[in-house]
């Protein structure tokens, strides 16, 4: 089976459509499995683990569906969502649409091909009937438009800032929730204090500059070089493990080195000086960068459609942004004066 055959079967429309529709149910799942577990792990030195891990898994969950989904009440939308999802029907009705009209456009006599060509109408293709298509079907115009609508392309015009600003919004809102819903949790817990405050504070600027901002625009920066030096002859069309290689040096270079460098220093200029926190240690005294850092956003940032195009990663973003948002929550620092959490 070809690897391109894969990448249409995960691409189709109604594909995405299923994926996003499980998502809501997949992240809270998670959430409450995680919060359970680490309650349990904590147990002994912190009894009031359990109201905390539910107050910041709670808003930080909410914000990500609101985020994401939008917000409706009565019916009226309050806010749109940054990953919503055209209705299946419209989808299905698109698709039988494009098939009738490929069918008045070309005779197709075999019999397999016309039961296959009718699917899209109320389902998605299988990875055997997407490799049929793909084989049998004259190679045309009409061809082009059928596939453009039932197994579409990525396409060449990456809307590279546009879509930066979409993820970098997408990836703040967690973090957001995530420190809010941990000082709630201090307060409610009776476990309030300035160094608390200011640690979630801090860990929401690291994992925001360093694990989402940045690491979008270094990913996007590098892409976007490497696309003009091929347009110039300058390099050879880039293979995907190529691709992939070029993003994760711009993920390193900006996102893990500079963005960890940007939120330490801004944590320790701005943030800690607010709170009263001194600051005469070394930058990275609080807050090192370290493995899950790297791998929080490698395949989202990789594959979120800004630049190789797999939607359907897309669905996945909630939940690396999830753990940004907790570690926010929980004020996660891992100097040698705040230990391991």
């Amino acid at each position: 089976m070809k690897i391109q055959t894969i990448a249409k079967f995960v691409d189709q429309p109604v594909i995405l459509n299923k994926l996003h529709k499980k998502m809501p149910a997949c992240l809270i799942a998670a959430g409450v499995g995680f919060g359970l577990y680490d309650t349990y792990k904590h147990r002994k030195e912190d009894k009031k683990r359990g109201i905390k891990n539910a107050i910041i898994i709670g808003t930080t969950i909410a914000a990500s569906l609101i985020g994401t989904r939008g917000l409706k009440i009565n019916g009226k939308k309050i806010i749109n969502g940054l990953m919503e999802q055209e209705p299946l029907s419209d989808i299905l009705k698109r698709q039988s649409a494009a098939v009738d009209k490929y069918l008045q456009r070309v005779t197709i006599q075999d019999n397999n091909l016309l039961h296959v060509l009718t699917k899209p109408k109320t389902t998605h293709l299988s990875l055997k009937d997407i490799a049929l298509l793909s084989a049998k079907l004259p190679r045309n115009q009409a061809r082009k438009d059928l596939f453009g609508v039932i197994l579409p392309e990525v396409s060449e015009e990456t809307h590279t800032f546009s879509e930066i600003k979409r993820l970098s919004i997408l990836g703040a809102i967690p973090v957001i929730g995530g420190v809010t819903g941990g000082i709630i949790a201090d307060k409610v817990t009776g476990s309030s204090s300035k160094k608390r405050t200011a640690n979630k504070i801090n860990e929401g600027f690291y994992q925001y500059f360093a694990n989402i901002f940045l690491c979008n625009v270094g990913a996007a920066a590098a892409m976007f070089s490497a696309e003009k030096l091929q347009k110039l002859n300058l390099i050879k069309p880039l293979t995907p493990a190529k691709k992939m290689g070029v993003i994760l040096a711009g993920i390193t270079a900006t996102g893990i080195i500079g963005g960890s460098y940007i939120a330490n220093y801004m944590s320790k200029k701005l943030i800690n000086p607010i709170f009263k926190q001194k600051s005469k240690e070394s930058l990275y005294s609080e807050r090192k960068p370290e493995t899950l850092d790297i791998a929080l956003h490698t395949d989202d940032i990789a594959t979120a459609g800004i630049l190789s195009g797999f939607k359907w990663i897309e669905p996945a973003l909630p939940f690396m942004y999830f753990i940004s948002g907790y570690r926010a929550g929980i004020g996660y620092r891992n100097g040698h004066h705040h230990g391991r959490h």
